[in-house]
Protein backbone atom coordinates (compact mmCIF):
# COMPACT_ATOMS: atom_id res chain seq x y z
CA UNK A 1 0.00 0.00 0.00
CA UNK A 2 3.27 2.30 0.31
CA UNK A 3 5.04 3.24 -3.15
CA UNK A 4 8.54 4.67 -2.52
CA UNK A 5 9.67 7.34 -5.38
CA UNK A 6 13.01 7.97 -4.17
CA UNK A 7 14.54 3.91 -3.90
CA UNK A 8 17.42 5.90 -1.56
CA UNK A 9 16.15 8.28 1.12
CA UNK A 10 16.82 11.73 -0.10
CA UNK A 11 16.06 15.01 2.18
CA UNK A 12 13.71 17.32 0.69
CA UNK A 13 14.09 21.17 0.26
CA UNK A 14 11.73 21.92 3.01
CA UNK A 15 9.06 20.66 4.87
CA UNK A 16 5.97 22.25 6.59
CA UNK A 17 4.15 20.81 9.15
CA UNK A 18 0.81 22.19 9.56
CA UNK A 19 -0.39 21.34 13.14
CA UNK A 20 2.83 21.68 14.54
CA UNK A 21 1.46 23.32 17.87
CA UNK A 22 -0.50 19.80 18.00
CA UNK A 23 0.88 16.43 19.76
CA UNK A 24 1.86 14.55 16.87
CA UNK A 25 2.55 17.74 14.84
CA UNK A 26 5.25 19.04 17.20
CA UNK A 27 6.78 15.54 17.54
CA UNK A 28 6.96 15.34 13.92
CA UNK A 29 8.37 18.85 13.59
CA UNK A 30 11.19 17.88 16.24
CA UNK A 31 12.13 14.40 14.65
CA UNK A 32 12.37 16.11 11.12
CA UNK A 33 14.67 18.89 13.03
CA UNK A 34 16.84 16.50 14.43
CA UNK A 35 17.72 15.28 11.07
CA UNK A 36 18.64 18.15 9.96
CA UNK A 37 15.68 19.05 7.89
CA UNK A 38 14.33 22.57 6.94
CA UNK A 39 10.78 22.86 8.45
CA UNK A 40 8.08 25.52 8.69
CA UNK A 41 6.18 24.93 11.65
CA UNK A 42 2.87 26.17 11.43
CA UNK A 43 0.43 26.10 14.12
CA UNK A 44 -3.38 27.63 14.64
CA UNK A 45 -1.54 31.34 15.71
CA UNK A 46 0.26 31.79 12.46
CA UNK A 47 -2.36 29.79 10.18
CA UNK A 48 -5.24 29.92 11.22
CA UNK A 49 -7.54 27.08 8.72
CA UNK A 50 -11.17 28.95 9.97
CA UNK A 51 -10.33 32.30 9.10
CA UNK A 52 -12.30 33.67 5.91
CA UNK A 53 -8.57 34.37 3.68
CA UNK A 54 -6.72 30.61 4.96
CA UNK A 55 -6.09 29.47 1.50
CA UNK A 56 -4.46 32.57 0.28
CA UNK A 57 -2.36 32.95 3.58
CA UNK A 58 -1.04 29.29 3.18
CA UNK A 59 -0.38 29.26 -0.75
CA UNK A 60 1.78 32.58 0.43
CA UNK A 61 3.96 29.97 2.75
CA UNK A 62 4.20 27.00 0.18
CA UNK A 63 6.74 26.61 -2.13
CA UNK A 64 6.78 24.54 -5.42
CA UNK A 65 9.50 22.20 -3.77
CA UNK A 66 7.87 21.82 -0.25
CA UNK A 67 6.64 18.92 1.39
CA UNK A 68 3.62 19.02 3.51
CA UNK A 69 2.79 17.37 6.53
CA UNK A 70 -1.35 18.17 7.09
CA UNK A 71 -2.17 17.66 10.95
CA UNK A 72 -4.32 20.41 12.04
CA UNK A 73 -7.86 19.11 13.22
CA UNK A 74 -10.54 20.07 16.26
CA UNK A 75 -10.26 16.45 17.23
CA UNK A 76 -11.63 14.60 18.98
CA UNK A 77 -14.52 15.42 16.26
CA UNK A 78 -17.67 14.84 18.71
CA UNK A 79 -20.56 16.87 17.74
CA UNK A 80 -21.74 18.10 13.35
CA UNK A 81 -20.54 22.03 14.78
CA UNK A 82 -16.81 20.04 14.98
CA UNK A 83 -17.32 18.00 11.51
CA UNK A 84 -18.19 21.13 9.74
CA UNK A 85 -15.26 22.92 10.94
CA UNK A 86 -12.70 20.44 10.30
CA UNK A 87 -14.53 19.71 6.31
CA UNK A 88 -13.78 24.22 6.49
CA UNK A 89 -10.12 23.82 7.24
CA UNK A 90 -9.89 20.52 5.03
CA UNK A 91 -10.92 22.80 2.14
CA UNK A 92 -8.57 25.80 2.60
CA UNK A 93 -5.67 23.15 2.23
CA UNK A 94 -7.28 21.70 -0.76
CA UNK A 95 -7.74 25.51 -2.17
CA UNK A 96 -4.58 26.23 -1.40
CA UNK A 97 -2.78 23.29 -3.07
CA UNK A 98 -5.01 23.78 -6.09
CA UNK A 99 -3.09 27.44 -6.56
CA UNK A 100 0.24 26.48 -5.59
CA UNK A 101 0.61 22.84 -5.92
CA UNK A 102 3.84 21.49 -4.02
CA UNK A 103 6.03 18.66 -3.82
CA UNK A 104 4.35 16.09 -1.86
CA UNK A 105 1.24 16.09 0.83
CA UNK A 106 0.93 13.54 3.79
CA UNK A 107 -2.03 14.04 5.90
CA UNK A 108 -2.11 12.21 8.84
CA UNK A 109 -5.33 10.72 9.14
CA UNK A 110 -6.68 8.13 11.73
CA UNK A 111 -7.79 4.51 12.32
CA UNK A 112 -11.12 5.38 13.04
CA UNK A 113 -12.40 5.60 9.37
CA UNK A 114 -12.25 1.86 8.93
CA UNK A 115 -15.73 -0.27 9.93
CA UNK A 116 -15.56 -2.38 13.08
CA UNK A 117 -14.27 -6.24 12.28
CA UNK A 118 -13.05 -9.29 13.95
CA UNK A 119 -10.30 -9.65 11.90
CA UNK A 120 -6.95 -7.68 12.20
CA UNK A 121 -7.22 -4.91 9.82
CA UNK A 122 -4.95 -3.20 6.96
CA UNK A 123 -4.59 -0.71 5.11
CA UNK A 124 -7.25 -2.57 2.32
CA UNK A 125 -10.05 -2.39 5.12
CA UNK A 126 -13.47 -1.23 4.32
CA UNK A 127 -13.64 2.21 5.33
CA UNK A 128 -16.87 2.98 6.73
CA UNK A 129 -16.57 5.00 9.92
CA UNK A 130 -18.57 4.64 12.57
CA UNK A 131 -18.10 7.62 14.59
CA UNK A 132 -18.02 11.90 13.28
CA UNK A 133 -14.49 11.54 14.00
CA UNK A 134 -13.91 8.93 11.78
CA UNK A 135 -16.28 10.47 9.14
CA UNK A 136 -14.08 13.79 8.98
CA UNK A 137 -10.90 12.17 8.57
CA UNK A 138 -11.97 9.63 5.39
CA UNK A 139 -13.81 12.94 3.89
CA UNK A 140 -10.25 15.12 4.66
CA UNK A 141 -8.93 12.37 2.54
CA UNK A 142 -11.26 11.61 -0.29
CA UNK A 143 -10.79 15.77 -0.63
CA UNK A 144 -7.38 15.47 -0.60
CA UNK A 145 -7.48 12.70 -3.69
CA UNK A 146 -9.88 14.36 -5.51
CA UNK A 147 -7.39 17.94 -5.62
CA UNK A 148 -4.38 17.32 -5.25
CA UNK A 149 -3.11 14.71 -8.30
CA UNK A 150 0.92 14.91 -6.81
CA UNK A 151 2.41 12.91 -4.80
CA UNK A 152 0.19 11.69 -1.59
CA UNK A 153 0.33 9.72 1.44
CA UNK A 154 -1.97 9.04 4.61
CA UNK A 155 -0.88 7.81 8.03
CA UNK A 156 -3.66 7.01 9.69
CA UNK A 157 -2.82 6.23 13.63
CA UNK A 158 -4.37 4.06 16.34
CA UNK A 159 -4.77 5.19 19.92
CA UNK A 160 -1.18 7.20 20.35
CA UNK A 161 0.23 8.06 23.27
CA UNK A 162 3.18 9.97 24.36
CA UNK A 163 4.25 12.00 27.04
CA UNK A 164 3.48 15.65 25.88
CA UNK A 165 -0.56 14.21 25.05
CA UNK A 166 -2.91 17.29 25.35
CA UNK A 167 -6.17 14.96 25.70
CA UNK A 168 -5.89 13.42 28.60
CA UNK A 169 -7.73 10.68 26.83
CA UNK A 170 -8.80 7.73 28.15
CA UNK A 171 -5.66 4.94 28.70
CA UNK A 172 -2.02 5.30 28.83
CA UNK A 173 -2.30 8.88 29.28
CA UNK A 174 -4.92 9.40 31.95
CA UNK A 175 -3.79 6.27 33.68
CA UNK A 176 -0.07 7.35 34.46
CA UNK A 177 -0.94 11.24 35.07
CA UNK A 178 -3.44 9.62 37.51
CA UNK A 179 -0.72 6.97 39.00
CA UNK A 180 2.03 10.04 39.55
CA UNK A 181 -0.27 11.73 41.44
CA UNK A 182 -1.48 8.77 43.81
CA UNK A 183 -5.05 8.05 42.45
CA UNK A 184 -6.99 5.69 41.69
CA UNK A 185 -7.51 4.04 37.84
CA UNK A 186 -10.65 3.97 36.69
CA UNK A 187 -11.91 1.24 34.01
CA UNK A 188 -14.67 1.46 31.88
CA UNK A 189 -16.88 -1.81 32.50
CA UNK A 190 -14.42 -4.22 33.91
CA UNK A 191 -11.42 -2.70 31.72
CA UNK A 192 -12.07 -5.55 29.17
CA UNK A 193 -11.62 -3.98 25.79
CA UNK A 194 -9.01 -5.00 24.16
CA UNK A 195 -7.04 -2.14 21.59
CA UNK A 196 -3.90 -1.29 20.03
CA UNK A 197 -1.69 1.76 21.01
CA UNK A 198 1.15 3.31 18.99
CA UNK A 199 3.69 5.65 20.44
CA UNK A 200 3.67 9.28 19.39
CA UNK A 201 7.55 9.29 18.52
CA UNK A 202 6.98 5.95 16.27
CA UNK A 203 4.21 8.22 14.02
CA UNK A 204 7.17 11.23 13.76
CA UNK A 205 9.53 8.32 12.72
CA UNK A 206 7.43 6.92 9.71
CA UNK A 207 6.40 10.73 8.40
CA UNK A 208 10.47 10.75 8.11
CA UNK A 209 10.80 7.96 6.32
CA UNK A 210 8.20 8.79 4.31
CA UNK A 211 9.36 12.15 3.60
CA UNK A 212 12.95 10.91 2.90
CA UNK A 213 11.48 8.55 0.31
CA UNK A 214 8.54 10.70 -1.39
CA UNK A 215 6.19 7.59 -0.09
CA UNK A 216 2.78 7.56 -1.69
CA UNK A 217 -0.53 5.11 -0.62
CA UNK A 218 -1.45 4.42 2.80
CA UNK A 219 0.17 3.08 6.17
CA UNK A 220 -1.41 2.37 9.33
CA UNK A 221 0.76 3.72 12.55
CA UNK A 222 -0.10 0.46 14.84
CA UNK A 223 1.91 -1.95 16.91
CA UNK A 224 0.07 -4.75 15.84
CA UNK A 225 -0.51 -6.02 19.19
CA UNK A 226 -3.59 -5.36 21.31
CA UNK A 227 -4.04 -5.53 25.01
CA UNK A 228 -7.04 -4.67 27.59
CA UNK A 229 -7.25 -1.98 29.47
CA UNK A 230 -7.44 -3.54 32.61
CA UNK A 231 -3.80 -4.67 31.49
CA UNK A 232 -2.98 -1.80 30.91
CA UNK A 233 -3.56 0.01 33.82
CA UNK A 234 -1.95 -3.40 36.26
CA UNK A 235 0.79 -2.12 34.57
CA UNK A 236 1.24 1.59 34.92
CA UNK A 237 0.17 0.88 37.89
CA UNK A 238 3.07 -1.23 39.27
CA UNK A 239 5.55 1.48 37.88
CA UNK A 240 4.56 3.91 40.55
CA UNK A 241 5.24 3.76 44.24
CA UNK A 242 3.08 2.84 46.51
CA UNK A 243 0.76 1.00 43.44
CA UNK A 244 -2.28 2.65 43.05
CA UNK A 245 -5.94 1.28 42.96
CA UNK A 246 -7.82 -0.49 39.76
CA UNK A 247 -11.57 0.22 39.54
CA UNK A 248 -14.56 -0.96 37.54
CA UNK A 249 -16.93 1.10 37.03
CA UNK A 250 -20.66 0.56 35.62
CA UNK A 251 -20.62 0.33 31.58
CA UNK A 252 -23.09 3.32 29.79
CA UNK A 253 -23.65 2.33 26.70
CA UNK A 254 -22.25 -0.15 24.25
CA UNK A 255 -18.44 -1.10 24.61
CA UNK A 256 -17.12 0.43 21.61
CA UNK A 257 -15.92 -1.89 18.35
CA UNK A 258 -17.41 -4.43 20.28
CA UNK A 259 -14.46 -5.17 22.21
CA UNK A 260 -11.90 -5.80 20.10
CA UNK A 261 -9.77 -3.91 17.36
CA UNK A 262 -7.28 -5.69 16.37
CA UNK A 263 -4.94 -4.64 13.33
CA UNK A 264 -2.94 -6.72 10.99
CA UNK A 265 1.10 -5.52 10.32
CA UNK A 266 1.55 -1.76 9.13
CA UNK A 267 2.58 -1.52 5.22
CA UNK A 268 5.21 0.80 7.12
CA UNK A 269 6.91 -2.75 7.62
CA UNK A 270 7.30 -3.87 4.04
CA UNK A 271 7.84 -0.13 2.61
CA UNK A 272 10.52 0.37 5.14
CA UNK A 273 12.92 -2.78 6.04
CA UNK A 274 14.70 -0.96 8.93
CA UNK A 275 11.64 0.47 10.54
CA UNK A 276 9.84 -1.05 13.62
CA UNK A 277 7.28 0.21 16.39
CA UNK A 278 7.48 0.30 19.78
CA UNK A 279 6.37 -2.41 22.13
CA UNK A 280 3.65 -1.06 24.45
CA UNK A 281 5.48 -2.53 27.38
CA UNK A 282 8.44 -0.80 26.33
CA UNK A 283 6.80 2.34 25.25
CA UNK A 284 4.65 2.85 28.47
CA UNK A 285 7.25 1.94 30.56
CA UNK A 286 9.50 4.85 28.89
CA UNK A 287 6.72 7.23 29.56
CA UNK A 288 6.18 6.43 33.22
CA UNK A 289 9.54 6.71 33.78
CA UNK A 290 9.78 9.85 32.19
CA UNK A 291 6.77 11.26 34.39
CA UNK A 292 8.11 10.06 37.63
CA UNK A 293 11.76 12.04 36.46
CA UNK A 294 9.74 15.18 36.38
CA UNK A 295 8.34 14.69 39.42
CA UNK A 296 11.02 14.27 41.20
CA UNK A 297 12.82 17.49 39.92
Amino acid sequence: MITNLHESPRKPARVVVLGAGGFIGGAAARRLRSEGIDVLALGRESCDLLAPDAATRLKEELRPDDTLVFVSAHAPVKNMAMLTENIRMGEAVCAALKERPIAHVIYISSDALYKDSPKPLSESSCAEPGSLHGVMHLTREVMLRSEFPGPLAFVRPTLTYGIDDPHNGYGPNRFRRLAAEGEDLVLFGEGEEQRDHVAVADIADLVLCMILHRSTGVANAVSGDVVSFRTLAEFIAARFTPPVAIKGSPRIGPMPHNGLRPFAPSAALTAFPGFSFTPWRTGIAAICAETLQAKER
